[in-house]
C-alpha cells in the first residue's frame, strides 16, 4: 500500500493528460522549472546576505 506500481502511475499520467491537455502541459511544466529556478536563485540571494562578521 506505500508504494505505486507502474499501472498506477499510467492513470495518473492519463488524469493529468485529461485535465491539462497534451498542448497545454509543456507550457506548465516550463513554468514550474522558472518557478524552481526564481526560488534557488532567492536562497542563494539569501545565503550572500548573512555573511559571517569576523
Amino acid at each position: 500500500m506505500g508504494s505505486f506500481s507502474l499501472f498506477h502511475w499510467a492513470i495518473v499520467l492519463l488524469a493529468v493528460l485529461l485535465l491539462f491537455g497534451a498542448g497545454k502541459l509543456p507550457s506548465v511544466m516550463g513554468d514550474f522549472a522558472t518557478g524552481i529556478r526564481s526560488f534557488k536563485a532567492g536562497l542563494k540571494d539569501g545565503d550572500e546576505d548573512r555573511k559571517p562578521i569576523a
